[in-house]
């Protein structure tokens, strides 16, 4: 839990002095802007995803829309910070033990046999 607590105090603290960078209210962090941070944070998009266990087409659908979400610019902001102190994030993440969300009711659900359709044929 102190971990948690400490992670949470970190970001909150980068957020809070870089305040992404003094952007005016209203506006958001571009899909751009978040690709150099991953690369300040030393990863792929692909392995970024995986270890916030968020789906990529998911990351990547934010392309389109030409913003990130904040959630999503913070996380990647606090990982580029710690990598420039030389902290290694992944095994503090890897330790959370994340699992990704899935839709409920998504695909093709099986259809259980009834005992009265079995008794009829």
């Amino acid at each position: 839990m102190k971990l948690c607590q400490y992670i949470i105090e970190f970001c909150y603290n980068i957020v809070k002095t870089y305040s992404i960078k003094k952007r005016p209210k209203g506006t958001d962090v571009t899909f751009i802007e978040f690709k150099k941070t991953l690369l300040d944070a030393e990863i792929s998009l692909p392995k970024f995803s995986k270890l916030i266990k968020v789906s990529e087409k998911n990351i990547q659908s934010y392309k389109k829309k030409g913003e990130v979400p904040n959630p999503i610019a913070v996380v990647a902001r606090c990982f580029a910070h710690m990598n420039s102190l030389g902290v290694d994030y992944r095994p503090i993440i890897e330790e959370l033990q994340l699992t990704a969300k899935t839709k409920k009711g998504v695909g093709f659900a099986k259809k259980e046999k009834t005992s009265k359709n079995s008794e009829e044929v």
